[in-house]
């Protein structure tokens, strides 16, 4: 099947679109032509919502992931029922509630790692908190002050762009990755850098992203612990709850 159009890329507030069945997998799963899911990746769970057919038929979607084509992106029914035919129209709309959560979390991530310089080792975004692993050599910060680190980060109001180079470049430029468990999306060529600010941070990313740091709110560091010999898990949540 063709690759499914990722609309999230370039507007991450787009909450629904018009799109036409391309085909249905042999588990169940749907493929459109275009989307607003974004599917599971780089620690980013997949979008829920709705699918809704012309004659007013819905299908609960329970999480989009990708499928086995490149480029394709696949929109897991929540149960199981009757699936639309190739070349039907159907209007995709996300659980908005739960992306922005997660984008204000995915961002709040990004300046986290701004906060504690060191190799990511492993990370998860999650609808209220999220948190990354650190590979530390020395001495780990106490919780107090990495949430005022933070915090001072998020309270900049910095605003968030996206921007592409070619996986050439990336390669020239291995700085510019910071997570060593996920892989840079690389492979078509080119590669997506999330920037926040002019200087405040610049990696590799496919996420969902606010358009302001300002958006996401004060966070706290709610939880550091020791994973193995150097590598600490550090969590962050919503310092409102929400």
């Amino acid at each position: 099947m063709p690759e499914t159009e990722p609309l999230f890329r370039d507007d991450a507030y787009l909450k629904s679109c018009e799109a036409t069945v391309l085909g249905v997998n042999d588990r169940g799963g749907i493929v459109l032509d275009r989307t607003v899911f974004y599917p599971t990746g780089g620690g980013q769970p997949g979008d829920k919502g709705v699918l809704r057919l012309q004659d007013g038929t819905e299908i609960q979607i329970a999480t989009a992931v990708k499928g086995d084509a490149p480029g394709e992106i696949v929109h897991v029914p929540a149960e199981p029922g009757a699936l639309p035919e190739p070349g039907q129209t159907v209007k995709a709309e996300i659980d908005w509630d739960t992306r922005y959560k997660r984008m204000r979390v995915h961002t709040a991530l990004h300046l986290l790692s701004v906060a504690m310089p060191h190799p990511v080792t492993g990370g998860q975004i999650s609808d209220d908190y999220g948190r990354l692993d650190f590979a530390i050599e020395g001495t780990v910060p106490q919780k107090e002050e990495l949430t005022e680190q933070l915090n001072a980060l998020l309270s900049g109001d910095h605003l968030v762009t996206t921007e592409w180079i070619t996986d050439a470049e990336l390669e020239a430029n291995p700085d510019l990755v910071k997570t060593m468990s996920v892989k840079p999306p690389m492979g078509a060529g080119k590669v997506r850098l999330v920037r926040i600010g002019q200087d405040v941070d610049l990696q590799p990313c496919g996420g969902t992203h606010v358009a302001r740091t300002g958006e996401i709110g004060a966070m706290v560091v709610t939880k550091m612990e020791s994973k193995g010999a150097q590598n600490r898990r550090v969590r962050i949540a919503f310092a409102d709850g929400a």
